[in-house]
């Protein structure tokens, strides 16, 4: 006779679960990782005059995105020369800068691409402890209650060659970040407690001295990556998905194993976060001939080249793949069966994500870096000029409103309760009430 109270009561908690808003926004991509928030009544309309919280102007030049625990919102900045890097915490409530801390000291800082900046990687955040990365110039975990440096890292070897890009992920007692520079090419496990290493895995594919010609590379573009690795379930197990300079791989999370990978030889520098669904990794191959990539994940051992077939009995496999319109540096946003891309150049496209049918392909107008935002079925794109496109995240193409700020966007927005965080190159802001 309790049965079917239990089962309501079960069905009531677990559906008012999914409704809440998403209070803390802990990493690049918030807390699933997939540029998708649960918050409801966020804003539509804005502009400098109108829906803005606050707006604080920031020190610097960097991209890093915000990254939000509580009352606090925390990124990191840098010089534009490259010789100081820094942290702020932000007031959520009230947009002051309440820390502004100088963690490392650069003598000769290594070259870094007008499109990057010294301070690109997003921190990662939880109760009590924020981490921060500036790739193999610094890596820091500081206590959120007073600011201290509770533990530092400088002793990772990498030319980062255009700059640093990959932020760091938690797991359990974790921290996983990438290092695919011109030098060294490798991913690393950190004790989230003292920073020391838990294990060290070198990229399996060498591509130190080829380019996509088979000759010597004299540059570094083609072993240079700047993707975030991801952890989820893959057929059954929690794997650290990971792109590297020219191959995507799987890890065992504990250990570093490598599980499978796929090899990418006709495309360099990949720069996104891999999203997961409908039994699908997807993910954009980087530059040159790039394209969007629908991955069927392998069994223990599998190896594939995404150009070609895959072997008769494997697992893994590409269930579609497409050249049209592919972005390089915005992430790919899953929506329910539907997958959304925006190309750098502002061209938005929708494809079916189980098949890789096109559903559409509208331009939006305008350059684009930044990963967009879905929530309460829509898509908020943001542009390097300071606009943001909303479009309704559906089979029909229909853009419900345009906004504009005085500077553009590289950063990736956070969402806190009914509140957007939208850092520009200039400021950071909340929008809402």
């Amino acid at each position: 006779m309790f049965r079917p109270l239990l089962v309501s009561l079960l069905c009531f908690f677990g559906l008012s679960g999914l409704a809440q808003d998403d209070r803390n926004w802990p990493e690049f991509r918030g807390p699933r990782g997939d540029g998708t928030s649960r918050s409801r009544g966020l804003p539509l309309h804005w502009g400098e005059q109108t829906n803005v919280a606050w707006k604080s102007p920031l020190p610097g030049r960097a991209w890093s995105s915000p990254v939000i625990w509580g009352k606090q919102v925390w990124l990191t900045t840098a010089t534009e020369d490259g010789r100081e890097l820094s942290v702020l915490c932000v007031d959520r409530d009230s947009g002051q800068v309440v820390l502004n801390r100088k963690l490392f000291g650069v003598e000769t800082p290594q070259f870094a691409h007008k499109f990057n900046s010294y301070a690109s990687p997003t921190p990662a955040i939880e109760s009590g402890r924020v981490y921060v990365s500036f790739g193999s110039p610094g890596i820091a975990c500081l206590s959120t209650r007073d600011g201290r440096v509770l533990w530092e890292r400088r002793d990772f070897e990498c030319n980062h060659f255009r700059g640093a890009g990959s932020s760091p992920v938690l797991w359990e007692d974790l921290i996983f970040l990438n290092f695919d520079g011109s030098d060294h090419q490798f991913i690393v496990a950190l004790d989230q407690r003292t920073g020391k290493t838990v294990w060290r895995r070198e990229r399996s594919i060498d591509f130190k001295d080829l380019g996509p010609d088979g000759k010597p590379d004299a540059e570094g573009d083609w072993r240079k990556a700047f993707a975030t690795c991801q952890v989820t379930r893959v057929n059954g197990l929690t794997t650290v998905l990971s792109q590297g300079a020219k191959a995507f791989y799987a890890y065992t999370p504990r250990t570093g194993q490598e599980l499978w990978r796929v090899e990418e030889r006709t495309s360099h520098s990949a720069g996104t976060r891999p999203v997961v669904g409908h039994g699908l990794v997807f993910f954009p191959s980087g530059w040159s001939q790039g394209q969007t990539i629908a991955l069927r994940p392998g069994n223990r051992g599998e190896v594939l080249d995404v150009n070609a077939e895959a072997a008769a009995g494997t697992q893994l496999a590409v269930a579609w793949k497409s050249k049209r319109a592919t972005p390089k540096k915005p992430a790919l946003t899953l929506v329910g069966d539907l997958l959304f891309g925006v190309e750098d150049g502002g061209v938005a496209t929708c494809w079916e994500a189980k098949t890789g049918t096109v559903v559409w392909n509208e331009r939006l107008g305008g350059n684009y870096s930044a990963s967009p935002l879905a929530a309460e079925g829509r898509l908020y794109c943001f542009s390097e000029e300071g606009k943001t496109v909303v479009i309704a995240a559906d089979r029909k193409f229909q853009k419900l409103a345009e906004n504009q700020l005085e500077d553009g966007f590289m950063a990736s927005p956070a969402v806190s309760g009914k509140a957007l965080f939208l850092r520009t190159k200039s400021a950071l802001y909340r929008i809402g009430k």
